[in-house]
């Protein structure tokens, strides 16, 4: 625990000097939950309540120190964990352009040429007006000559064969907060291990 006090409602604006304040708002924690799974990124001032009231223990400290009003220096915690499971549903990855593109690795699924995505657009795999869904798995990648010839029919209809067929993805756990590791270096070794299950 990074600061021991008798009196556990005492709050950070009153323990901490007001210069260190500004300090800890420009900082962030990771807070895994009790399996060590990446839950979410806090505030240190939010991550110090959970330290302090022992609802989170603290695994790593960060660079940056704090100066409490009676003078003493403190760490702040940069990866803390929860002392309670937390259960909550898994994460589903938002159905736009951009994350379709990105799924379908800006290629077109018909002809496999790869294009930025000005010159990309959406198929209905089985067009809206034969009963398609605006879903993940009719919705692919095509570029404008292709999705031209296909028009309103079927890939069968149409004599044209999908390189690959259109699913819900994954949701990377470890990718969601794996920019963070360049300034935040010793959240790496808590975040790979997620990514890597992710990807597999």
């Amino acid at each position: 625990m990074i600061i021991s006090t008798s009196n556990n409602c005492y709050t950070i604006a009153n323990y901490l000097k007001e210069k260190d304040l500004t300090t800890i708002n420009n900082l962030s924690t990771l807070v895994l939950n009790q399996n060590y799974e990446p839950l979410h990124v806090c505030a240190v001032r939010r991550a110090i309540v959970l330290t302090i009231t022992g609802r989170a223990d603290l695994l790593e400290q960060g660079d940056e120190g704090i100066r409490s009003a009676g003078g003493k220096l403190f760490s702040t915690p940069s990866v803390i964990r929860l002392q309670s499971y937390i259960k909550r549903p898994l994460p589903r990855p938002r159905l736009t352009r951009k994350e379709i593109f990105s799924r379908d690795g800006y290629r077109c699924q018909y002809c496999a040429i790869k294009l930025d995505s000005q010159h990309l657009t959406l198929d209905h795999v089985v067009p809206r007006r034969l009963g398609g869904q605006h879903e993940w798995e009719n919705i692919t990648t095509a570029c404008s000559k292709c999705n031209h010839k296909k028009g309103g029919r079927t890939p069968l209809q149409a004599g044209m064969r999908l390189n690959a067929d259109p699913v819900r993805p994954r949701i990377d756990i470890g990718r969601t907060f794996i920019s963070y590791v360049a300034q935040y270096s010793e959240w790496e070794q808590y975040l790979l291990p997620w990514y890597r299950k992710s990807a597999a």
